[in-house]
């Protein structure tokens, strides 16, 4: 037998793990980015950022008074 490496198939083979993790990075991301939007911009004190959220916060039950 021959110990030959072939890296192509070692590289198939660790596709699904790598798209996994380049899927849960993104769902993380994803997640931090929309947290920072709720409450970046829920408890901004400039009246422009404050205003241009307020109806969907609302519309939310998001308090902001």
């Amino acid at each position: 037998m021959s110990d030959k490496r072939y890296p192509a198939a070692t590289i198939a083979a660790d596709a699904p793990a790598n798209a996994l993790i380049q899927q849960r990075a993104i769902a993380v991301l994803g997640a931090l980015f929309g947290l920072f939007l709720i409450f970046g911009v829920g408890f901004a004190h400039p009246e422009a950022i404050h205003n241009a959220a307020h109806d969907s916060r609302h519309a939310f039950a998001f308090p902001c008074h």
